[in-house]
C-alpha cells in the first residue's frame, strides 16, 4: 500500500472534535430540526435562462430580487468574517500575478501553513469508503454553514431565511458551508447530500448539482473545484469548492484543439478539446444543448476515471459553461520518491487550484522568487505523459459515448485538420516530462 505523510489544511473548525457529535451540527440529531436559510434554485435547462430569485420573507406585497452571489453567498460569507469564524485573513495575503506571458497568481499564504495537523492518507485508490469516525462534514457547526441550495420543484428561485429543514420527507439536504482555512475571498464547500454520508467520488446527479450553482452565481470570476482522492482532496466526503477571484485563470485562458467525436454524440451539442501549451495536459468540455447534456457527459467521463482508478482534478469555469479535467499523478510520483527534492521542500500540494494557475504558496521565500518559469516546473510533473493522456482520453470516451466504432477511423483522418480554437505564447523554458505510472 502506498502512503505518504500528510498535514491535510484544516476546514471546519469542528475538525479536531471528531468525537460525538457537538451541539447544532449538520448531523442527523440537528439538522433535521433547523432553521437553515433555504436557497431554491429553479432548474435551467440552458445556460442562457435568467434566474430571477424572490425573497419570500419580504414584508412587501411584491417580493424583492435576491443576488446569489453578492447578496446571499458573498454577503453570509463576509458575516462570518465579522464573527471570527475563520482562522485568517484570507484578504490579508499578498497576492501578485507572476510577470511573464501566462500570468500565473501567486499567493502567500502562511496560515493554511500553520493550521494543519498530521495524518496519514492512502494515494495509491480514488475510491474509498465513507468512515464516520474521521473527521466528515456532518461534525461542522451550523454557524459556519450559509445557507441549503435546493432545486425549487415549482419553478423560480426562491429564498428562505428561516426555512425549516423537514428531512423526515427528504434526507438529501445539499448544504454549502464556508472553509475556515480559505484559500481566497468567498471560499466555501458545497456539500451534496450531506446527512447521506457520500465518499468523495463524483455521480451524475451531485456534479449537475454543482453546474446549477455555478450558473446560479453567474460570474465568471466565481469558479467551482473538485479534487479526487489521490489528487489532494483532503477528506472523503463528497465536496466541491468555490471561492471568487476576480481575474483570468492561466488555464482559461490556454490555446484549445477541438477533438472530433461520434455523430450520434454531436446530437448533444457537447464539444470536447484538448488542453494546448500548457503544463498539464487536460481536457475541456463545453457546450451542450442543455445544461444536463453538459453534466451528463463531464460526470459520465470522471465516473470512468474513478473507476480506473485515475486521480484527477475538476474545474467548472465561466458559470458551468466550461469544465476542464485534470487526470494526474503527482501523489503517486511523490510517494516513489520520484519528486525532486527542490519542489516537495516548497509544501505545495498542486491540486484544482494550483492546477487552474492560482499558486498557493506557503514560505516567503519561494512567494518572492516565484517566475513563471518556476509554475510551470511544478505543475508539470502533475501531468500524465501524451501517451498515457490518450489511453485515458479512449476511455473516457468510450464511457461517455463520444466515439462509435464508426467514426474512429473518419476521427483519425480528421484529427490533422482541427486548427487551435485560440492562440497561446510561446512555451518557457521547462524541465523534460516524466511519464506517469499507472495505477491499478
Amino acid at each position: 500500500m502506498l502512503t505518504i505523510k500528510r498535514v491535510p489544511t484544516v476546514l471546519s473548525n469542528y475538525q479536531e472534535e471528531i468525537v460525538g457529535c457537538g451541539k447544532n451540527c449538520l448531523g442527523k440529531c440537528c439538522l433535521p430540526v433547523s432553521t437553515l436559510p433555504l436557497y431554491a434554485f429553479k432548474k435551467m435547462e440552458s445556460f442562457n435562462e435568467k434566474s430571477v430569485t424572490h425573497d419570500n420573507n419580504s414584508n412587501s406585497e411584491e417580493a424583492s430580487q435576491i443576488d446569489f452571489l453578492n447578496t446571499l453567498l458573498l454577503g453570509q460569507w463576509e458575516d462570518r468574517v465579522a464573527q471570527g469564524l475563520f482562522r485568517y485573513d484570507v484578504t490579508a495575503c499578498e497576492t501578485k500575478v507572476i510577470e511573464g506571458k501566462y500570468g500565473f497568481v501567486a499567493q502567500l499564504n502562511e496560515g493554511r501553513h500553520l493550521k494543519k495537523r498530521p495524518t496519514e492518507f492512502r494515494v495509491d485508490r480514488v475510491l474509498q469508503p465513507f468512515d464516520g469516525k474521521k473527521f466528515n462534514f456532518t461534525k461542522v457547526g451550523q454557524e459556519e454553514a450559509l445557507f441549503r441550495f435546493e432545486e425549487n420543484p415549482e419553478g423560480a428561485s426562491k429564498y428562505f431565511s428561516n426555512a425549516p429543514a423537514d428531512l423526515s420527507v427528504d434526507e438529501s439536504s445539499n448544504v454549502v458551508v464556508i472553509n475556515v482555512s480559505p484559500i481566497e475571498y468567498g471560499h466555501v464547500l458545497l456539500i451534496p447530500r450531506v446527512l447521506e454520508c457520500l465518499p468523495q467520488r463524483i455521480d451524475e446527479q451531485s456534479f449537475l448539482l454543482a453546474l446549477h450553482m455555478a450558473a446560479e452565481a453567474g460570474s465568471p470570476y466565481f469558479r467551482l473545484g473538485y479534487n479526487s482522492l489521490g489528487a489532494f482532496a483532503t477528506i472523503n466526503h463528497l465536496h466541491f469548492q468555490a471561492y471568487f477571484l476576480s481575474m483570468p485563470f492561466p488555464v482559461e485562458k490556454a490555446p484549445t484543439k477541438r477533438i472530433p467525436t461520434s455523430k450520434s454524440s454531436q446530437k448533444s451539442g457537447v464539444k470536447v478539446s484538448s488542453l494546448m501549451d500548457y503544463p498539464v495536459r487536460g481536457l475541456i468540455f463545453e457546450g451542450g444543448n442543455t445544461l444536463k447534456d453538459l453534466s451528463d457527459v463531464v460526470a459520465k467521463s470522471c465516473i470512468c476515471l474513478q473507476e480506473n482508478n485515475i486521480p484527477f482534478n475538476v474545474l467548472i469555469s465561466d458559470s458551468g459553461r466550461r469544465i476542464f479535467i485534470f487526470p494526474q499523478c503527482y501523489a503517486e510520483k511523490q510517494a516513489l520518491g520520484e519528486v525532486s527534492q527542490e519542489l516537495l521542500d516548497t509544501q505545495v500540494n498542486p491540486a484544482v487550484w494550483e492546477i487552474s494557475g492560482h499558486m498557493v504558496l506557503k514560505r516567503k521565500k519561494d512567494y518572492d522568487e516565484a517566475s513563471e518559469d518556476y509554475a510551470w516546473r511544478l505543475l508539470e510533473v502533475v501531468s500524465l505523459s501524451e501517451e498515457r493522456l490518450e489511453e485515458v482520453k479512449a476511455y473516457i470516451f468510450e464511457a461517455a459515448g463520444l466515439v462509435d466504432a464508426d467514426d474512429e477511423a473518419e476521427n483519425d483522418n480528421n484529427d490533422d485538420e482541427e486548427d487551435l480554437v485560440t492562440s497561446a505564447p510561446p512555451k518557457p523554458a521547462q524541465l523534460v516530462p516524466q511519464g506517469c505510472l499507472v495505477l491499478q
